[in-house]
């Protein structure tokens, strides 16, 4: 009786795992090409790790900073009242001028020239230089963040060809973010009253923001006014911060993948 036939099926080598030497090549080939890519990705990638706690913050204060964010905390309830007289519906007026003041491009006449029905200004001097001081610094904040935007997108097409450095950058990026606003948020916790003087002082000079309880800025945001815009600034970062971590952190099923395409571009 003949011999059974034992030869290999043809498609049988292709599941034989290559002999550990050529995987162990192989890997030090892939490391070796890691550690000679130049210096520019990774150099991009630590500066994403740095701005993007900038960027987050620039973009949740441009939310806050809005008429949509002035009519939800005039109207939620237990929002505290005006004791001078002021209506919630004249709140609303009056303090969407003043948002509006901080993001356009007029001078402070827009907000010195307004008067009350008694005929008397809505702003007095001091008010008005505080938010002219107000507004260079918002706006000198939008327009880092609008160059924030390019530098990420820039660094978006820059780092295109190395698989997965813009992810990185994020990743750091969000952690960085988390850790600062974690931080800010104990030191505002511990004491808020000082949280808010000390942040005053670095962008103000002293006793150009201070009022009285009568004077219209302080009528039109109260203390509870920026606990709440602190609040939502800080939530809305570790929201986006948290969902880029999500979404970035390196799983083993995507790391094998980022793997797959770098070792089918590289060479053998």
């Amino acid at each position: 009786m003949p011999a059974p036939h034992t030869d290999p099926a043809p498609t049988g080598a292709l599941n034989v795992r290559p002999p550990e030497a050529e995987v162990l090549r192989r890997r030090n080939q892939r490391d070796a090409v890691a550690r000679s890519k130049p210096a520019g990705p990774r150099f991009v990638q630590v500066l994403m790790a740095i701005l993007t706690p900038f960027f987050l913050l620039i973009a949740a204060v441009r939310v806050v900073a809005s008429p949509v964010f002035l009519w939800i905390e005039y109207y939620r309830p237990g929002f505290p009242g005006d004791g001078y007289g002021f209506s919630t519906d004249d709140r609303l007026t009056y303090g969407s001028y003043a948002v509006d003041y901080l993001a356009n491009l007029a001078g402070p006449r827009y907000l010195g020239s307004l008067v009350l029905p008694s005929g008397d200004h809505l702003f007095n001097a001091g008010e008005v230089s505080h938010m002219a001081d107000v507004k260079g610094v918002v706006l000198s904040a939008y327009g880092a963040g609008i160059v924030l935007l390019l530098f990420f997108v820039f660094a978006f097409i820059g780092l295109r060809k190395t698989k997965g450095a813009f992810v990185r950058g994020l990743f750091a990026g969000a952690f960085v973010t988390i850790g600062i606003i974690i931080a800010l948020a104990v030191l505002a916790a511990l004491g808020w009253e000082q949280f808010f003087t000390d942040f005053h002082r670095i962008f103000f000079a002293n006793g150009t923001w201070t009022f009285r309880l009568e004077d219209t800025l302080i009528r039109l945001f109260p203390g509870q006014f920026w606990v709440d815009s602190a609040l939502v600034v800080g939530v809305l970062v570790m929201l986006v911060a948290s969902l880029l971590v999500i979404f970035c952190w390196p799983t083993p099923r995507r790391v094998a993948r980022r793997e797959a395409v770098q070792a089918a571009v590289e060479p053998e």
